[in-house]
């Protein structure tokens, strides 16, 4: 199981995030957001919105941090990718 976060430098509500994902499936990810407290709502269509001082929490717990492109990269790559406005 390999999860990717990328750095928390993404603004919205007062706050920095992070995007979690996986790269094998959307089951994995939310098997390891559960397991690191993030709620079912932060989920958006491919991904987790992570609070920057949730981060660590993250990378303690394995998720393994790339750049933001690395991050699109290997979502798109692994067949994952839902962007905005295209059905899932």
């Amino acid at each position: 199981m390999t999860l990717y976060i990328d750095p928390p430098t993404w603004p919205g509500h007062g706050r920095m995030w992070s995007h979690l994902v996986s790269d094998v499936s959307h089951e994995e990810l939310h098997t390891f957001a559960a397991s690191i407290g993030c709620p079912p709502r932060a989920f958006e269509r491919d991904h987790y919105d992570v609070p920057s001082h949730r981060y660590d929490d993250a990378v303690r717990a394995g998720a393994v941090e790339i750049g933001s492109k690395e991050l699109v990269r290997r979502l798109t790559d692994a067949g994952l990718r839902r962007p905005k406005g295209r059905p899932a």
